[in-house]
């Protein structure tokens, strides 16, 4: 995403959704406790844009993304999304799941690594969002569900079916799509969706964790990172390997390279600059 700013001004208030930030770590959190965090169309609109402001604000290395009360997100809200949905037209219905999906392109591009922090359910929308992050920490009370066919619509809503079969494999993604089946704690971490799985009541201070070990780092590598990481994804490997080329090439003129030098003779830790 581009770093240049529009005339638009920095957003001061985000109605759908809960934002604090701290010497470079922001937390998102969902808060519609009464609903379980059930999405509307308000909460995806600015989960879109957040994105994006951060982006190219540049000024946040690491993002934790977290639920309030009894679980992560229970998915689209059901009378707010699902009701109103039956009354829209085709183009209508084009441009709702043209922003979720922008949802999941805007936590897959963002130039920082991006933390969920699962407890309880992460359904639907909700376990898609959870699956975009670039690391998923949960502790035993999480589930996860990908109920889209439960309602009648195709399992591979926003990116869900490219998403998954390159986190858990073919066979599971199958599973997981075409069923709808609740999945929980124990089989998500041996299927290889949660990345770490943590005592009960302890998945948000372990993510809070792991962003700050994440924004303390070399914010610039860890962004190049990400961008080789989503991109290889669809590249033949003489292409990936000539991208990353140059990509190091470009981080060996960095600050931060020769910071490294610096410091391991100096027998001191690096002062990261993300430069």
């Amino acid at each position: 995403m581009s770093p240049f700013p529009s005339s638009a001004p920095r957003t001061e208030q985000w109605r759908h959704i809960r934002l604090t930030r701290h010497d470079g770590v922001a937390t998102v959190t969902l808060d519609r406790p009464g609903k379980l965090n059930a999405l509307t169309f308000g909460a995806y609109a600015d989960l879109r844009d957040l994105l994006a402001e951060l982006s190219r604000e540049r000024s946040v290395r690491a993002l934790v993304l977290a639920g309030e009360g009894r679980g992560f997100c229970s998915g689209g809200d059901v009378d707010d999304i699902i009701g109103a949905t039956l009354a829209m037209d085709t183009a209508q219905l084009l441009d709702f799941n043209r922003m979720t999906g922008q949802v999941v392109r805007a936590l897959r591009e963002c130039p920082f690594p991006v933390i969920a922090a699962v407890h309880g359910v992460a359904a639907g929308a909700g376990a898609v969002i959870a699956l975009a992050a670039d690391f998923r920490v949960a502790d035993p009370t999480a589930r996860f569900s990908f109920l889209f066919t439960k309602v009648g619509l195709s399992g591979g809503d926003m990116g869900a079916a490219y998403l998954l079969p390159r986190v858990v494999g073919l066979g599971h993604a199958t599973r997981l799509l075409m069923l709808g089946e609740p999945v929980g704690a124990a089989e998500a971490e041996r299927i290889g969706l949660i990345s770490e799985l943590t005592e009960e009541g302890q998945a948000q201070k372990a993510a809070a964790d792991l962003a700050r070990r994440l924004a303390d780092g070399p914010a610039l590598a860890h962004a190049q990172t990400k961008a080789l990481l989503t991109a290889e994804l669809d590249m033949p490997l003489a292409a990936s390997v000539e991208l990353d080329a140059a990509t190091q090439a470009l981080l060996m003129n960095g600050e931060d390279y020769a910071e490294f030098h610096a410091a391991f003779t100096e027998k001191r830790p690096p002062n990261w600059q993300g430069r």
